[in-house]
């Protein structure tokens, strides 16, 4: 990568020397200097190639812990897997992440308790439950809010510098965590069940699973189901015992968790934006040298843009395997998710999921609708 950067700035000088020069030098003089010029930026980018190498050289080598509970092959687990081998690629092997997915060291609620104690140094996992440790996370709770958005507007918000993403920076950092960035490009997360769902209606008396979340049992409430949280591990059991009747998550985790064996029905509700965060321990970045805090800054930015483009891929190729698997995927018109944003129980979520996030969710929405 170093050195493609190199070869550029050196074609981009030597065009620029090269063009100035054209009216007053001769042709012999004009070569001598074209190659001249070459030979300078290609010394200057080797030496600052050997002094970025140096200033991790000089360095202690780290190990900082990562972990996910998402199941293999998910799009969580991915991207997990991704940074710790940019960092690891970027600091010459002086930075790295012992990464520990599909939960081997606990469930969500249990990795972000272990980062908060220090116990962890890096989660990656979905928004929902960040919440009990940073209530303003709840504005990613906020039904149908990402909908109308393509994931490249949805990701100028959320991961460039601007309004929402210096509020969120500010939450991350007043429980210990540190905001790192979020993964996503406009997927969803879809509901599973052995029933058609094809109305409103038929979401009434709905027994489906749902993430330990106040805000997540409002809406599926609000429509009329009956809402059970339930730990992940259990999951796939009730299902195919009948303890529960449906539950709702992205694609690539319904066929990770192979719930195509015990559902036959995949509802694309797109209620909730299928987004993955990635944070770290605040005081485990700080006490980074400033040389691996750009280096992981970097491999996160990296291996988001590298990811956004395979999450559509990666959505679609599951829902895919799910059909092939013989699920009935139901699609929705707009005016479905209209009737459910309509809905008195609906309305009073969004309200109170904005005054719980200080206004965060109309920011949100504003910062949207500018991008």
């Amino acid at each position: 990568m170093k050195k493609a950067i190199s070869f550029v700035m050196a074609c981009a000088m030597v065009f620029s020397l090269a063009a100035c020069g054209a009216k007053e030098a001769a042709p012999a003089a004009e070569a001598a200097s074209t190659e001249e010029a070459v030979e300078e930026v290609e010394e200057e980018a080797e030496e600052a190639e050997e002094a970025a190498d140096a200033s991790f050289d000089d360095l202690e080598a780290v190990e900082l812990i990562g972990a996910d509970s998402t199941g293999k092959g998910a799009a969580g687990h991915i991207f997990g897997e991704l940074v710790a081998e940019k960092v690891d690629e970027i600091t010459g092997g002086k930075l790295t992440i012992d990464y520990h997915p599909n939960g081997d060291l606990g469930g969500d609620a249990d990795l972000l308790r272990q980062m908060k104690s220090g116990d962890i140094d890096i989660v990656v996992c979905q928004t929902a439950p960040t919440v009990s440790f940073i209530p303003e996370m709840a504005v990613f709770d906020s039904p149908m809010a990402f909908a109308k958005y393509d994931g490249e507007t949805i990701d100028k918000v959320l991961n460039e510098e601007g309004k929402f993403k210096e509020v969120l920076q500010e939450a991350y950092n007043a429980v210990g965590y540190r905001y790192l960035g979020i993964l996503q490009n406009a997927t969803y997360r879809l509901t599973t069940a052995n029933k058609e769902l094809n109305t409103l209606e038929d979401f009434k008396g709905l027994q489906i699973r749902t993430m330990e979340n106040n805000n997540h049992m409002a809406f599926w409430t609000a429509i009329g189901a009956e809402p059970t949280p339930l730990a992940w591990a259990e999951v796939y059991i009730a299902l195919q015992n009948g303890t529960i009747a449906a539950e709702e998550n992205a694609a690539d985790t319904v066929v990770g968790a192979n719930f195509q064996e015990v559902q036959s029905v995949l509802a694309c509700t797109n209620h909730i934006l299928y987004a993955n965060q990635i944070s770290i321990n605040n005081d485990s970045y700080e006490a980074l040298d400033p040389a691996y805090q750009a280096a992981l800054d970097q491999a996160v930015a990296e291996a988001l843009e590298e990811m956004s483009g395979k999450l559509a891929e990666i959505d679609e190729s599951n829902k895919k395997i799910l059909e092939d698997a013989g699920m009935t995927i139901i699609n929705y018109e707009d005016d479905f998710f209209d009737s459910i944003l309509e809905l008195p129980g609906v309305i009073k979520l969004n309200a109170d999921i904005d005054d719980a996030t200080g206004g965060l969710a109309t920011l949100l929405r504003e910062c949207l609708a500018e991008a």
